[in-house]
């Protein structure tokens, strides 16, 4: 993700584990969201945004005007750091019609079973709450990058306590081993096909015209394929056609694979 951790002062208290119920709010028609601009040759619905504290947010119905009809936002990072904005925000975007999801940053200095203990506490998710595990090096700390046995007892925690597999986010060159980002990291043991991981649906981030598929995911494809980081009206991000929304500052884009009536029975909402 572009939106990480950032520096604030202070961390929020980690409460018992538990599930909540999700809301129920009335959600409204269904908008005609068309395909990215920028990839018209890719199928996939153009219609889900992540988040964390370090986008600004000023109004979650414009952003539900704007054909967007989900969100994933950012809840957790290792296993002692809380986003101060999640729960707030998942009251106001679900209040406004908007789907809802959290993610967790992964990091290695917790265990996966801690970590992912952590993150349920914060999410408090609901039936119709999408979970995902962010596996992706940690720039700040190359150290303490998120191995794949820490991600693998993280996705069997989250499914042993709700009984969904969270998706799984990451890089195609992160998740195939292969030499990443200016400093050369890489992902070993790399994810193979037999890990519990490739058991989850993948969350792909490729900014290139098509992703590329890791090869743990090959004969499954992607679910959501972020195709662009921090866009806004003034920067379009890697060159692209803007594809800014209203009520938020900057944000990732993703593209679900299916069209709207796939994207509400897979987020387990009723349009």
């Amino acid at each position: 993700m572009i939106t990480r951790r950032g520096a604030i002062g202070g961390m929020l208290a980690l409460t018992a584990p538990g599930l909540a119920a999700c809301g129920s709010a009335s959600r409204g028609p269904v908008p005609k969201v068309e395909t990215s601009a920028s990839h018209p040759g890719v199928p996939g619905l153009d219609a889900v945004i992540d988040i964390s504290h370090n986008v600004s947010v000023t109004d979650f119905n414009a952003v539900r005007r704007s054909g967007i009809l989900a969100v994933l936002h950012k809840v957790s990072e290792g296993g002692d750091w809380f986003d101060p904005s999640y729960a707030t925000r998942k009251r106001q975007a679900e209040a406004a019609g908007l789907l809802w999801g959290g993610y967790h940053f992964g990091t290695r200095q917790y265990s996966g079973v801690e970590q992912a203990r952590a993150f349920l506490s914060a999410a408090q998710p609901g039936p119709a709450t999408l979970l995902a595990l962010d596996v992706e090096p940690n720039e700040r700390n190359p150290r303490n990058s998120m191995t794949v046995s820490h991600a693998e007892a993280f996705v069997q925690t989250v499914f042993q306590a709700t009984g969904r597999m969270p998706l799984v986010y990451t890089h195609p060159r992160w998740a195939n081993g292969d030499k990443y980002g200016r400093a050369g990291l890489r992902l070993n043991p790399p994810i193979g096909p037999q890990s519990l991981l490739a058991r989850c649906d993948l969350w792909v981030a490729d900014y290139r015209e098509e992703p590329e598929v890791p090869y743990a995911w090959a004969n499954k494809g992607w679910r959501l394929w972020q195709y662009v980081a921090d866009e806004t009206d003034a920067d379009a991000a890697y060159g692209t056609v803007p594809r800014a929304v209203a009520g938020v500052g900057h944000c990732d884009r993703n593209l679900f694979n299916g069209n709207a009536n796939a994207l509400y029975r897979y987020w387990g909402a009723k349009a």
